[in-house]
């Protein structure tokens, strides 16, 4: 039976110590959870340490907690899968490597504070951001006699943010509250789009506007996808985050006074006009509009003036070309032409697609009776 070393965070702020590293060997089979691994130190040799369980079947979503510097559920990942995965070291170190003692360092999880040990206050951050997106339906009017009647794509739409079991693992991650705890965060966010996705939800253009409006909504995501590789339920926060960007700008034309709308207009417009983006022209045009004059808008201005300190030295050390900074690179004529047939293919259709890989795919046909075993006849 394999030996582990488990190295558990601890720290209890009463104490009015800092938090320290607390390790304990252990014997237990590769194939069992971290977790079981947690209780075995706290029932047999630490009753003081401090985790939250419930179900231990990654249901509950209680036992969030950073194995190795990623977060996920500790009941719902294996001993051996913890320690050969170096997931703080991955880019350096790779797997773990023979004979190599097996360790899994276990910390509380990110961007929330510290309650004790392996326990946060999902109160502070995680439950708050939720009630700022307006977790519940908003019903149309007038209210049916009996039931509404759900078309069943529409269902299917917002089945992978229904799967979210408010873990915590995705806000865990989140590089944008790290620089903006104000930021409203990934699982709020894909909460958001549960509710806009449902044909049943009366204030679909209100939410949008609301959220696209806010500093800290749906345009202050920075797309670093660590919230889809924390998730355990592969909600894919991120991706339920930029659904509602498409349809805050594309479908309800939401101007917001943050630029986001324009932001990302104007960078796909410049991919299609040249190819590749045109970073001098993608500022400018964010703020002043979306077309080669926009730099000359007032808005623009106060923003290029305000980014004169850090484009002059960038300048003058070699990493801005300054030709190009104007005229933008320069891509082959027929690759041109052919980035643009893509934006034309796409753009032309009469709607658009929205891809939900959570639930993509047909049952395959049932083997007739007896198909089975003809063909374990003819194999023998």
């Amino acid at each position: 039976m394999p030996e582990y070393l488990l190295k558990i965070r601890r720290f209890d702020p009463q104490s009015g110590q800092a938090a320290y590293w607390d390790e304990h060997r252990i014997e237990m089979e590769e194939s069992q959870s971290v977790l079981d691994g947690i209780l075995k130190v706290r029932n047999e040799i630490d009753g003081s340490v401090g985790i939250r369980c419930s179900c231990q079947q990654a249901i509950c979503g209680s036992c969030g907690v950073r194995m190795n510097g990623k977060p996920g559920l500790a009941c719902n990942t294996h001993l051996g899968i913890a320690a050969d995965r170096k997931w703080r070291n991955e880019a350096v170190g790779g797997p773990r490597d023979e004979g190599e003692e097996r360790v899994i360092e276990i910390e509380p999880m990110g961007n929330m504070p510290v309650i004790r040990d392996l326990i946060v206050d999902m109160d502070a951050v995680h439950w708050k951001k939720f009630q700022r997106v307006t977790p519940y339906l908003v019903n149309k009017q007038p209210v049916p006699e009996r039931e509404y009647i759900v078309p069943h794509d529409n269902m299917v739409d917002i089945t992978q943010t229904m799967a979210c079991i408010q873990c915590g693992a995705c806000v865990s991650d989140c590089l944008s509250m790290e620089i903006d705890p104000g930021f409203i965060g990934p699982a709020a966010l894909a909460k958001a789009y549960r509710f806009v996705g449902d044909p049943r939800d009366a204030d679909h253009k209100e939410r949008l506007k609301d959220l696209a409006e806010d500093e800290h909504g749906l345009y202050d995501c920075t797309h670093c996808f660590n919230c889809i590789d924390a998730c355990p339920k592969e909600v894919a926060p991120m991706s339920q985050i930029m659904r509602l960007r498409r349809k805050a700008g594309s479908d309800y034309h939401i101007d917001d006074r943050n630029n986001g709308s324009r932001h990302e207009e104007s960078f796909t417009t410049l991919v299609k006009d040249y190819g590749l983006l045109h970073e001098a022209e993608l500022l400018p045009r964010s703020f002043g509009g979306n077309s080669w004059f926009g730099k000359f808008a007032p808005g623009a201005g106060a923003v290029l003036l305000k980014s004169l300190p850090a484009i002059v030295p960038a300048v003058l050390r070699g990493k801005v070309n300054i030709k190009t900074a104007i005229l933008g690179h320069k891509i082959g004529s027929k690759d041109l032409s052919a980035v643009q047939r893509l934006f034309n293919k796409v753009e032309d259709r009469k709607e658009r697609i929205e891809l939900n890989l959570y639930v993509v795919g047909e049952d395959s046909e049932p083997e007739p009776v007896g198909a089975s075993a003809a063909s374990e006849s003819e194999n023998s």
